[in-house]
């Protein structure tokens, strides 16, 4: 018998999903305080050294970090395609947006000192808000959108097409509660990039950080808490009608799908799941005292925990659901219907298990050596270009 018929294909799926969840999860908490502080550099910085102080508790380690954005793509194209295909073509402008910003956020970092102008040097900074506030902003966005339903749907032979032209697409998503969801995203990472900040910094930078992180902090409770009444009483979830096979073929239009209830119906199935939307707010109000409190390490694990909470919480309610359709119902992508085969799974979970530990290890190492404050005598000493 060949080896992976010994693990079942409903397994493979579930353990995908929750790997998919963990890469996204990982680049929220590690590139995440990069983007926060990229949208805090103009105003927390006041003078051209303290600006280099602040890009300096970065510069090292934002490359790295950017590799769970990297892995997270990777894992979407080969383990979910359906996904890869339906989603990336639908939010193909937002993407570009994205990729635009996180280009331009390394360009920024190697010119910005290569002058002394100030002006030069102001407009590179700006450049790296952009970097930072504009993926932070849009990922809330589309997952606002992925809430409410995607309209399109999938012809007989699986080609995904989508209502409207490609710019209707990108305006169609700036919608009410999809903007409610990107301040929930770019609220959430500004007060992580200040808990960083007040790790990574000393006098008047932590302080100034460590002000406005607890007002982002606030924004972010109130603008989630919000999210949450909104999508419980007007946004329409989605259900299957009938069982569905979770080891069948990968084919949506196999499967029956409802529109209607309330995504929230998923906490009377699996009440586990509340326990995410908790620790978001848990972790979020825990920040927030660790900030005004002048704590450093806690606060910024505390940070983390809110951010795992508010992510997981969208995946746990809406699973089995990864992309529901508006347009179609039974084309919308599930976790049982819009994975990789059997055996692609499987290996991919194998060479996973080897390498993912090596990756947490080298991202622990690298974060150990870089521990301790960027100060002032630091970045104007010889030697550093940031």
């Amino acid at each position: 018998m060949i080896l992976h018929e010994f693990v079942s294909f409903e397994f493979l799926r579930v353990a995908w999903w929750v790997l998919l969840g963990v890469l996204l999860i990982g680049f929220a908490l590690t590139d995440g305080f990069d983007m926060g502080v990229g949208a805090l550099l103009p105003f927390i910085g006041k003078t051209d050294v303290e600006r280099r102080v602040i890009i300096n508790t970065v510069g090292p380690v934002w490359e790295g970090n950017q590799v769970w954005f990297i892995l997270g793509g990777g894992a979407i194209f080969a383990a979910w395609p359906p996904l890869y295909a339906v989603s990336f073509s639908g939010f193909y402008l937002a993407m570009f947006l994205i990729l635009a910003a996180l280009i331009v956020r390394p360009v920024a970092f190697k010119y910005r000192s290569k002058r002394e102008d100030p002006a030069w040097r102001n407009r590179w900074d700006w450049a790296l808000f952009a970097g930072g506030a504009v993926p932070a902003t849009v990922f809330g966005i589309a997952v606002g959108n992925v809430l409410q339903g995607v309209p399109f749907y999938l012809t007989e032979s699986l080609v995904p097409m989508y209502e409207g032209g490609a710019f209707g697409k990108l305006f169609a998503l700036l919608n009410p509660f999809a903007l409610l969801a990107g301040l929930v995203s770019m609220s959430m990472l500004t007060m992580h990039g200040a808990a960083w900040l007040g790790l990574k910094t000393e006098g008047d930078i932590a302080a100034r950080a460590r002000r406005v992180g607890v007002v982002a902090g606030l924004i972010a409770a109130a603008a989630y808490a919000l999210a949450g009444v909104w999508l419980w009483l007007g946004i329409d979830g989605f259900s299957f009608v009938n069982e569905v096979a979770k080891d069948g073929p990968s084919n949506p239009l196999f499967n029956e799908v409802a529109r209607g209830g309330s995504w929230f119906d998923a906490y009377a199935v699996r009440p586990w799941a509340l326990i995410a939307p908790i620790l978001g707010f848990v972790g979020i109000f825990l920040a927030i005292l660790g900030l005004r409190a002048g704590r450093e390490a806690t606060t910024l694990l505390a940070s983390k925990l809110g951010i795992f909470g508010i992510i997981a919480s969208v995946g746990t309610v809406m699973f089995p659901f990864i992309l529901p359709s508006t347009v179609d119902p039974n084309s919308s992508l599930t976790v049982w219907d819009a994975s990789s085969s059997h055996l692609t799974l499987f290996i991919m979970l194998v060479a996973t298990a080897i390498f993912l530990p090596i990756i947490l290890a080298y991202t622990a190492w690298v974060y150990k050596v870089l521990w301790g404050k960027v100060t002032e005598e630091d970045v104007t000493g010889p030697g550093h270009s940031y």
